[in-house]
């Protein structure tokens, strides 16, 4: 099965650390990377599409993707 999730954040480190977690786990970069002006909080929002391939495992609306 071929896990998605895309992942967002402040533009700040907390943002990289998120990312590079994922890394970490087995999650692949899916895409370039997204940058946007958050205009409710006016900030910089980041975002990131990764993917992650999983053996044996059936897929199921209900699964916790941030448990791979």
């Amino acid at each position: 099965m071929r896990l998605y999730r895309f992942l967002s954040g402040p533009d700040d480190s907390s943002f990289c650390h998120k990312v590079t977690n994922a890394l970490n786990k087995g999650w692949h970069l899916y895409g370039s990377p997204t940058y946007a002006f958050d205009a409710e909080t006016k900030t910089m929002r980041c975002g990131q599409s990764v993917v992650k391939d999983v053996d044996g495992v059936e897929y199921d609306p209900l699964i916790k993707l941030g448990d791979f």
